[in-house]
């Protein structure tokens, strides 16, 4: 199931192959431009900023879901706290579907604090990174809790997992509760092209991370989408044709400081390719 680069074709440009209209016309139809994904933003987006700023960022990009960094809900908060976070976010019409990323050691307490953690706030997915000796009791900790694990592949850097092709290589004996949030920029640097990957994890894929990159190199810097080489109407085309159910979130990473308006910026990309998608462009 391993996938691999081949010579840089699978980058935005004119090798892309063209794709027949997939998803749901349905949703296209009543007025959904994601047609049925949910679309969200990983709260590391934020990272500066506190929590109620960065509800109110969340709201006026007018994303509804999110994946929730220990920037804005520490993973040493009691019960009561994770409840009252899980609830702001609601409040505000975002749904917390995720968590992390989560560095999980062979470690019993520290895993069990990080699944209690999701469990309390009703997230039924950990982001994480863990170390491969703690798969085994991953797989206890998943039956106990029945809460997915979503390993989060970090790029060239990462010795354990720099792609979604080592993730399968350490998961596929394992719980099928453990799965992948596959990187796309990340990825991609690790020479894996994100639109198979898609494809070919897709029975495990239970969380993403989206955003573009200016080059294929391994120390590719980040892009606003659009303006880097990733396939961005290929990935939501991959998206649609498996009926992924889970969240997909903006990472946006290039610029920190002031977030929200290039989030904005990603999102009309990002609706524009959806809307090609629903319509047969292959542009």
């Amino acid at each position: 199931m391993a996938v691999a680069a081949a010579g840089g074709q699978w980058a935005r440009g004119e090798d892309a192959p063209a794709l027949a209209p997939v998803g749901s016309p349905k949703a296209a139809d009543h007025g959904d431009p994601w047609r049925g994904l949910k679309v969200g933003i990983t709260t590391y987006t934020f990272k500066q900023r506190p929590l109620d700023p960065t509800i109110a960022a969340i709201q006026r990009v007018d994303l509804h879901y999110c994946s929730i960094k220990d920037f804005h809900l520490p993973l040493k908060s009691t019960m009561a706290e994770r409840k009252e976070v899980a609830e702001k976010f609601k409040a505000a019409g975002i749904t917390p579907l995720s968590c992390g990323v989560i560095q999980l050691p062979n470690n019993e307490a520290t895993i069990r604090q990080a699944f209690d953690y999701a469990h309390d706030a009703g997230i039924g997915t950990i982001a994480c990174s863990p170390f491969p000796d703690a798969l085994p009791m991953l797989d206890k900790m998943v039956q106990e809790y029945d809460i997915r694990l979503a390993i989060h592949n970090h790029g060239p850097e990462d010795k354990n997992f720099p792609s979604p092709n080592e993730v399968w290589a350490a998961v596929k004996d394992h719980d099928p509760r453990i799965g992948f949030c596959i990187d796309v920029g990340h990825s991609a640097r690790a020479g894996c092209d994100p639109v198979e990957a898609i494809r070919t994890y897709r029975e495990r894929l239970y969380d993403m991370h989206f955003k573009d990159i200016m080059t294929l190199e391994p120390k590719a810097k980040a892009a606003e989408v659009g303006r880097g080489v990733l396939d961005i109407r290929g990935m939501l085309a991959a998206l649609l044709e498996i009926k992924y159910a889970h969240e997909m979130s903006f990472e946006y990473e290039k610029d920190l400081t002031g977030p929200a308006s290039g989030v904005g910026g990603e999102r009309g990309v990002y609706q524009g390719r959806a809307r090609g998608v629903a319509g047969g462009d292959v542009r």
